[in-house]
């Protein structure tokens, strides 16, 4: 928070820019007693004092000198953002009202002719520091505010952040899948969904914050198989038609959980409301033999189209204690063959296109012995083989 004892404390420079020494020498004795004075005898040199490591306070600034008049110093000062807010007083022979509005016009905030009158510049100098103190103070509070804003707004995107993330992993305690299968799927998501965002059917929808809020959402794309009894969610073998139905509901317990949250929280969320699009579609497929509603087409949501894709293709590829990870070579065909059935057929060809970076993620948050052994171990605990 700025400290206003401080600023109280203070010693304003002025510089004057003025080419005659008796100028400069004249304007240091009326002013020294009150503040520090730099001289400047030509418009070069006072711009660099400006642009220097310890710039003015204010300005008192000549209009007639040779080579850069005051009139172009003052132009370059006022489209200098670092040093625009430092008050300008032309100081001048030029009294003519013409001038004076040409010089206020430029971003001056006074104009005093010569022959100066002492009491009069310092009662004008004074009032100006006064004015730039004020507004220094309140664009200091407002940059302090506007920190503490963004420190906040990353606290509390920490903690969302983390919020999904626990919540996904209670999901995945239960599931055959390790937490490393979240990150992929995270990854996976956020690389699709880039390599569509120049796309003419998705560029309108993947909007860099839209694509933020993909990678945010899709840790919970799994979140209902909390509500799967462990018999059938880990049930080594195939499925029988009715352990089947019961599996097919986590899509629906999991939008339910979802919405179940955003209404105790009372407001919509633009992530959540994602969140459950993944949840609830993730397991549609394009030609509309999926589940739970038989969606076809665009009537799936983009955000569970392209979950479709990154989950089925760390499925393919992942170990797990029952079965060996495919090749990528073999889970790429199966994803080619799946276009324009089970999935979006330009979401194929974006995948295809960066297949390299699936791998590389693949690579980065592989499974270890490690993981495996702990879902072997809740099986154990569970009392239930692990398929």
């Amino acid at each position: 928070m700025p400290d206003r004892n401080a600023a109280l404390t203070y010693r304003p420079t002025v510089l004057v820019v003025d080419d005659t020494p008796e100028n400069l020498l004249l304007m240091q004795s009326l002013l020294r007693d009150d503040y520090k004075v730099k001289g400047a005898n030509n418009g070069e040199r006072a711009l660099k004092i400006v642009a220097g490591e310890a710039p003015p306070d204010l300005i008192l600034l000549d209009i007639m000198m040779p080579g850069m008049d005051g009139y172009e110093v003052c132009r370059r000062i006022k489209a200098d953002p670092k040093a625009r807010h430092i008050p300008v007083i032309f100081l001048t022979a030029k009294s003519r009202t013409e001038d004076e509005a040409f010089g206020l016009s430029l971003g001056a905030a006074d104009y005093i002719t010569k022959p100066i009158s002492p009491p009069i510049v310092l009662a004008r100098v004074r009032n100006q520091l006064a004015v730039k103190a004020s507004a220094d103070f309140l664009r200091d509070q407002n940059e302090y505010l506007e920190a503490e804003v963004r420190k906040r707004t990353h606290e509390v995107s920490a903690i969302q952040d983390v919020t999904i993330l626990a919540m996904a992993s209670l999901a995945e305690t239960r599931d055959s899948d390790t937490g490393n299968h979240i990150r992929r799927t995270q990854h996976y998501i956020q690389a699709l969904a880039s390599k569509l965002a120049d796309h003419p059917r998705f560029c309108a929808y993947l909007t860099p914050e839209t694509i933020t809020m993909l990678y945010k959402s899709a840790p919970l794309h799994d979140i209902g198989k909390v509500g799967i009894p462990d018999r059938i969610l880990l049930k080594p073998g195939k499925l029988t038609p009715e352990e089947f139905e019961v599996m097919k509901t986590h899509t629906t317990l999991g939008r339910d959980a979802i919405a179940h949250a955003e209404r105790e929280l009372g407001t919509e969320v633009a992530f959540l409301t994602m969140a459950k699009e993944i949840a609830y579609s993730h397991q549609e497929k394009w030609d509309g033999s999926g589940y739970p509603q038989g969606l076809a087409g665009d009537a799936i949501p983009v955000s569970a189209r392209l979950m479709a894709v990154a989950d089925v293709y760390d499925a393919l590829i992942s170990r797990r204690v029952y079965k060996e990870p495919m090749p990528h070579s073999k889970a790429v065909d199966i994803i080619a063959q799946g276009r324009g059935a089970h999935f979006d057929p330009d979401m194929v060809d974006a995948f295809l296109a960066i297949q390299d970076q699936f791998i590389a993620i693949a690579a980065t948050y592989s499974d270890s012995e490690e993981d495996l052994q702990v879902k072997a171990n809740y099986a154990d605990v569970a009392g239930l083989p692990y398929r």
